[in-house]
């Protein structure tokens, strides 16, 4: 053998086998730091475990599958301790980073769904991140699912539900349930887990039920049950406690204090049969005290167990008698939120009104903090849903403290905190996306895709492909990590300050009335503001009040239910006016409407102002006789309504027509020539009105026009717009960046879709809304294609002879109604009141000419300076001129 390759052959085994040492030694250095944290699990050794990972990523340059995993292991430790010292947000990015490192590498042989998907997808839940928590667990079933692991299937199943209870599906919740316990062979510890969480959803579900008490004795029966089998098996302390937590809280509810604090006792007994708790899990047992005592009204031990629960979770806690904890110390814990509010709560009950809305005050700033981490909006939906409760109950102790002091900052108070509650999703939409990097719109572009394939997959019912869903949740997932990563500038809407006098000096020059509604569990309160002052109005809703408003609504969810008994509606019409508090004074004859809750499915423009018997439509006394109606998300939507910018109007026009089909729109022909007639743009009809061409040519006409079909959806199925090509979801709309004058929605439902009351209806109109359109017409319900089409040309006629668009939306419907040719039948408000305008009522000269009206000013001031300094140079020739004839 060559002496040269001998010698190159010792030294490759030499340096490899060095390079193998080195690999061991890192890998061995983890599981070194890894055990000697565990040992001693303390906040400084915590920080020694973060150096060891820091210094694996600075310094390894080769990193081997085995130190891949090693790191893993480490950072799933750090993660479930840093949740232990209640670092929750600390703990989600530790597990994030070792779900990411052991996808990305393709790792095994680690129980990573114990280890990390299972607390994290249980840590999204308790921040209320749904989305993420959804997405986490259907991944980890899909994959116990392939590797036959019933446990953590049956765990995904235990936890999934968890997620519905929280985002008010607990129905679905009950059905994933009992289907599981009645396919699936479990253990009797299983079985006993899943029945306490079932009965926890009935215990939700039974004040909406229709039979209350039948739910009670269920929730009851089934949580008895679970206890049977948690019993045999000593490992469950922890279930078996929660089970007695929740009989304690079925009987609170019952109203059976005795029965439910000897529940309580039997949980706490539980509970300390075992070490070594969370936190928030002691301090989560002290809120069941606490507020347990409240409904006993032992208020001194209700105090002691919150302030034990402030001093659980607070470091350096200030131990003052019943003080508040301090704003700077607070973060995202809904123990602490639940807390705050108990707080406030007992400060009601001492009539310490003014102590209450500063607890209050607190819990709103921690439903800030959980908003600021939550990628999706959804979730930042349904997180708001607890601060309406808080919000009713803050309107209810301003409107106890105006009675009390008569002092108007009370009613303005509670109208800022009202406006706070609407449209927040969509209004931080509006604000954050002009800031967003071109990165962060791609990366928010393909999340969406995604979406919208579940979606689209999950509709096929049994035929869904399972394995195509999981890959695109995976994508999600990936997507989501991604964008978390990138540093984003962001508006917070709640503390954006919403300029009162700017809003007053709108109105006034708006000639406008406006009414605020907020819709909420036992009240409904109408702030109508005009001529710079803000009143209230209390409207409880107790029967007959909720019945008379749900009956009128429901008169238009079939054509014929009004023209086949008008004096039905006389009535229905004029007591929900009434109960509903409009104003009365036309003296301001624009009126602007911000609907809440089931009041955005309301025409208001057909409630009667007046009792009426007349069986002709045409002259029954409505809203519309008395005021050009226009509706708004918001106050702060109204008070930064964009001016109109394009004086020259075109129409792009979208007509399927869908001719020769069974969804043939006849009319839809007229709508078009009517359009035609009055304004030039671009019309694409049948076939090639697709959704490409629509996207292709949206930003170069001020006026969008889609006259098709569309749909409300339901519960499970999202509302959706028909073009030729294809059926298109709202919320793929949302990525689209439109800014037109006005969009017009001429088809069924376009207003309505899932409601949620903090955000409005989930509809096609909410769709071009986070699209960047604000000014949309758009209808309520099931329109009629041939009224629909002479209403339409009535708009476009009033428009192009110069009226704003929602001057000619009210008075395209009152030539409607002049409309000889048009039957008594067909007069009905169904078909003409269908179409609401949301957006801008400033008239077009105003937008348009204000730019010139500056521009002439600051002419004029101009001339005026330079004329002065002519005038002054003139003077001072003058004057040196003089000077030297006198030298």
């Amino acid at each position: 053998m060559n002496l040269n390759y001998l010698y190159v052959l010792i030294f490759l085994f030499i340096n490899l086998n060095v390079w193998s040492q080195k690999l061991a030694g890192s890998e061995n250095k983890i599981y070194e730091a890894i055990d000697v944290f565990v040992a001693k699990p303390t906040a400084q050794n915590l920080k020694t475990l973060t150096k060891t990972e820091t210094d694996f990523w600075k310094n390894t340059q080769l990193k081997s599958e085995d130190e891949l995993l090693a790191i893993v292991i480490l950072i799933c430790n750090k993660a479930y301790y840093e949740n232990q010292f209640g670092h929750s947000q600390n703990a989600i990015k530790s597990y994030e980073k070792g779900w990411q490192t052991y996808q990305k590498n393709k790792l095994k042989n680690y129980d990573i769904i114990e280890y990390c998907l299972k607390p994290l997808g249980n840590l999204y839940t308790l921040l209320g991140d749904y989305e993420n928590a959804e997405n986490t667990i259907k991944q980890y079933y899909f994959i116990a699912n392939q590797d036959k692991n019933e446990a953590q299937k049956v765990a995904a199943i235990l936890n999934l539900s968890n997620v519905y209870q929280n985002t008010g599906s607990a129905i679905k919740a009950i059905d994933l349930i009992e289907k599981t316990i009645q396919t699936e062979k479990l253990t009797a510890t299983q079985k006993g887990i899943l029945l306490n969480n079932l009965g926890a959803n009935y215990i939700v579900t039974a004040p909406q039920s229709s039979s209350k008490q039948n739910s009670y004795e269920e929730a009851e029966k089934t949580l008895l049950n679970a206890i049977v089998f948690l019993k045999k098996d000593k490992s469950q302390n922890e279930t078996l406690s929660n089970a007695y937590q929740n009989l304690a809280k079925l009987n609170i509810e019952r109203n059976d204090l005795g029965k439910a604090a000897n529940y309580f006792e039997k949980a706490k007994t539980e509970f300390y049969k075992t070490t070594n708790h969370e936190p928030r899990k002691i301090a989560k047992l002290y809120y069941q005290a606490a507020y347990l005592a409240f409904k006993q009204g032992k208020i001194a031990d209700a105090n002691q167990n919150n302030t034990a629960i402030f001093k659980t979770l607070i470091p350096n806690y200030s131990t003052l008698k019943n003080s508040l904890p301090d704003k700077n110390s607070l973060y995202a814990e809904t123990v602490l939120l639940d807390a705050l509010d108990l707080q406030a709560s007992i400060y009601v009950s001492q009539n310490q009104l003014k102590s209450a809305l500063k607890s209050y005050a607190l819990s709103f700033h921690i439903e800030e903090l959980f908003q600021s981490l939550l990628v999706y909006d959804n979730s930042k939906i349904v997180t708001q849903i607890r601060n309406r409760i808080r919000t009713e109950k803050c309107l209810s102790i301003y409107y106890s403290l105006y009675a009390k002091e008569k002092k108007q900052s009370y009613i303005e108070s509670a109208f800022l905190l009202a406006e706070q509650t609407k449209s927040i999703v969509l209004k931080a939409h509006s604000q954050t996306n002009a800031t967003r990097t071109r990165e962060e719109k791609l990366i928010r572009q393909q999340l969406q895709k995604w979406n919208t394939l579940i979606v689209k997959e999950q509709q096929k019912l049994e035929l869904a492909n399972i394995s195509k869903i999981n890959e695109a949740i995976k994508k999600q997932n990936e997507l989501m990590l991604l964008l978390k990563s990138k540093p984003t500038k962001t508006t917070n809407n709640n503390t954006t300050e919403f300029n009162l006098q700017q809003f007053y000096n709108k109105l006034e020059q708006d000639e406008a009335t406006l009414v605020s509604y907020f819709f909420g569990e036992k009240t409904i309160y109408n702030f109508t503001v005009a001529k710079k002052k803000i009143a209230l109005h209390e409207i409880v809703l107790k029967d007959p009040n909720r019945k008379t408003l749900f009956d009128f609504i429901a008169l238009f969810n079939n054509a014929n239910t009004i023209t086949e008994n008008p004096q039905d509606y006389n009535r229905l019409g004029n007591t929900t006016y009434e109960l509903l508090k409009l104003p009365s004074d036309t003296k301001l004859q624009n009126l602007i409407i911000i609907p809440d809750g089931v009041l955005s499915f309301l025409p208001f423009e057909s409630l009667l102002t007046q009792a009426s018997k007349t069986t002709n439509f045409a002259q029954m006394p409505y809203l519309l006789n008395e005021f050009n109606v226009a509706y708004s998300n918001s106050a702060s939507f109204y008070l930064n309504a964009v001016p109109f910018s394009k004086t020259k109007k075109t129409v792009l026009g979208i007509f399927p027509i869908f001719d020769n089909t069974p969804d043939a729109l006849t009319f839809s022909k007229n709508e078009l020539q009517s359009i035609k007639e009055n304004f030039k743009g671009q019309f694409f009809e049948n076939n090639t009105a697709t959704f490409s061409n629509f996207k292709t040519n949206a930003a170069n006409y001020s006026i969008l026009h889609l006259s098709t079909h569309a749909s409300s959806g339901d519960t499970e199925t999202p509302a959706s717009i028909k073009f030729f090509d294809e059926e298109v979801l709202y919320s793929e709309l949302y990525d689209l960046s439109l800014h037109p004058d006005l969009v017009v929605l001429s088809a069924c439902e376009t207003g309505l879709g899932k409601l949620y009351k903090a955000e409005g209806p989930m509809s096609i109109a909410r769709g071009f809304q986070m699209a960047g359109a604000q000014n949309l017409l758009f209808s309520l319900w099931k329109v009629n294609d041939f009224t629909t089409s002479v209403i339409m040309q009535h708009f476009y006629k009033n428009i192009k002879n110069k009226q704003s668009y929602f001057r000619a939306n009210a008075n395209a419907k009152r030539d409607f109604l002049k409309d000889a040719t048009i039957s008594n039948a067909k007069k009905s408000p169904y078909y003409w009141s269908a179409f609401v305008y949301y957006g801008n009522v400033t008239p077009h000269e105003k937008s348009a000419d204000f730019i010139v009206y500056i521009i002439s000013i600051l002419g004029a001031i101009g001339l005026f300076l330079i004329f002065n300094r002519y005038q002054k140079w003139k003077n001072f020739k003058k004057s040196s001129k003089k000077q030297s004839i006198k030298k």
